[in-house]
């Protein structure tokens, strides 16, 4: 049942990342991914807030599941590198909040600027 639940709440996020993001892109009309940027910034917005709210009031396991796999999920999975940086630092693990940082957004960025490379040489 928690498959389902997440399926469901993956195809409303994703169906919001893509509404949301087209609507942005087509108000600025620019080169810049204001569009993604949104996405993610309130993705990061919502998880915080419902999780703060989860902690004081609990939350059945299939509504954390849809919410917070499912819809935030599909949404942006940001959110989630959001929040899990957000616990590892109110657990005072700053050092691996900053790895975290790091590693997600430099890797992240080089292993595309890598994979791009060589699927490009590949396929020439």
């Amino acid at each position: 049942m928690n498959t389902l639940w997440i399926f469901l709440g993956g195809g409303i996020g994703s169906v919001a990342r893509f509404w949301l993001s087209s609507t942005v892109l087509r108000a600025t009309s620019g080169v810049f991914p204001a569009g993604t940027m949104a996405v993610n910034l309130l993705g990061c917005f919502v998880i915080g807030s419902l999780w703060a709210l989860t902690e004081r009031v609990p939350a059945a396991p299939a509504f954390r599941n849809f919410m917070f796999v499912g819809v935030l999920g599909g949404f942006t999975t940001f959110s989630s590198f959001g929040l899990e940086t957000l616990n590892l630092m109110r657990a005072g693990e700053w050092r691996f909040a900053l790895v975290n940082i790091l590693v997600s957004n430099v890797a992240g960025i080089g292993l595309a600027v890598l994979g791009f490379m060589i699927f490009r040489a590949l396929f020439r």
